[in-house]
């Protein structure tokens, strides 16, 4: 089936994991046609963890690195001394000498020019990181099992759209006489890989940056990877082609893989490479050559999980859901808001309506608009006399405490 839309690649991945047979292909000249059928390992069908890879590829690929570090006589090849105090400037150590704009310069400090810098690199860096070994398998069998995903090879970008079957399989018999470049190129191109070769090929592009000059000029894709049982001149005839990686299967590098870190490499598998696979790493069933090592299982037996969450099993044990509410009421002040004042205390209402009838009689009393009744009058001059009656009292009785005292007769 030629993949050649990515949506209809996806549709694909869904059954891909349970396809039991994978078709072999013989190569004769410039056509390729099904030899047979050969069973999918069980490995290839593995969980797929992309966090895992991420993790593995990052550390294991630190282990390549060579160490670098900065002179340790950088920055301090000088005589250099401080003229100490009494000059306005500063104690840092001054070049000797006269003649030259550098006497007279800051040394050694990390603040000067052509100083020593601050924390210098060492040598005995911690370059390397030790990685599991059941991790790094893990990592392996992940890599594996999304190389025969027909969607994660194409949006990695390889160029399958010619491609019969993912994962391809060529028939031993087919690479066992190739011995030439030309005739190595000639099998990918009647399998339908060329595509990607080329793809690679016109990649090559050179470096951005100080790289160019270390080593590394150009940068270019990866293109198709050839898995083999044994090394035959058939690896050695895809040497000189760009952009294709060969291994041996019982070598398999996590780095070739999924480089970058970035699952979905495109891989062409020699029948007898895929047929040791579930020898190297064994099945549900049955252990492989690696101790200590079991084959992942899959957490969930159907990864998708929007469909399960929305069948009718798991919705109908669903309690219903709870809504917020749309306004949330905004807390007042009792002291500002008479609605407030009222929940708290029923009787503010009554005492606002009293201060009110209060405040409108006292206005109308001093307006003059409220009309004396008898009894109010008759109030008002008890409480004038009575007012009046305590005034000369009071006067008396200063009058009678500032009076000159009599003295009485004998």
């Amino acid at each position: 089936v030629q993949t050649s839309d990515l949506g209809f690649a996806c549709d694909i991945m869904a059954t891909a994991a349970a396809r039991p047979q994978v078709q072999v292909w013989s190569v004769d000249g410039e056509a390729a046609s099904v030899k047979g059928q050969t069973g999918l390992p069980a490995v290839l069908v593995a969980p797929i963890r992309d966090d895992l890879v991420h993790f593995v590829h990052t550390n294991i690929r630190k282990n390549a690195r060579q160490a670098y570090a900065v002179s340790t006589k950088a920055g301090g090849q000088t005589s250099a001394e401080s003229w100490g105090t009494g000059r306005a400037v500063s104690r840092i150590p001054r070049v000797p000498g006269g003649g030259t704009h550098r006497s007279g310069q800051g040394a050694f400090g990390n603040m000067c020019r052509g100083g020593r810098r601050f924390g210098a690199t060492r040598v005995w860096r911690k370059w390397h990181r030790k990685v599991n070994r059941n991790q790094r398998r893990y990592a392996v069998a992940s890599a594996l099992a999304a190389s025969a995903v027909p969607a994660l090879v194409m949006a990695r970008g390889h160029r399958v759209d010619n491609l019969e079957e993912v994962p391809m399989v060529v028939s031993s018999d087919s690479v066992k006489n190739v011995t030439k470049t030309k005739d190595a190129i000639a099998l990918l191109k009647a399998i339908g890989a060329y595509d990607d070769v080329m793809r690679a090929s016109d990649s090559k592009k050179v470096r951005a940056g100080k790289g160019k000059l270390r080593n590394r000029r150009y940068t270019m894709r990866r293109g198709p990877l050839v898995v083999f049982k044994e090394h035959t001149k058939f690896a050695r005839a895809l040497r000189n082609v760009q952009g294709v990686d060969t291994q041996r299967v019982t070598r398999l590098n996590l780095l070739e893989l999924a480089p970058g870190g970035h699952l979905g490499r495109f891989v062409v598998w020699v029948e007898d490479a895929f047929e040791h696979l579930n020898a190297l790493y064994g099945d549900y069933n049955t252990k492989g050559q690696k101790s200590g090592f079991t084959l992942p299982r899959p957490i969930v037996a159907n990864s998708d999980i929007q469909r399960t969450i929305n069948s009718e099993e798991v919705q109908s044990a669903l309690r219903a859901p709870q809504r917020k509410p749309l306004f949330q009421a905004k807390k007042k002040n009792p002291l500002k808001n008479l609605g407030a004042m009222i929940k708290l205390n029923p009787y503010a209402l009554t005492a606002k309506r009293n201060a009110i009838l209060d405040n409108d009689f006292n206005r109308k009393r001093k307006l003059g608009e409220v009309k004396k009744t008898d009894n109010r009058l008759k109030a008002e001059a008890a409480k004038k006399k009575a007012k009046q009656a305590a005034k000369r009292r009071r006067t008396a009785f200063y009058s009678q405490l500032h009076a000159p005292q009599r003295v009485e007769a004998e």
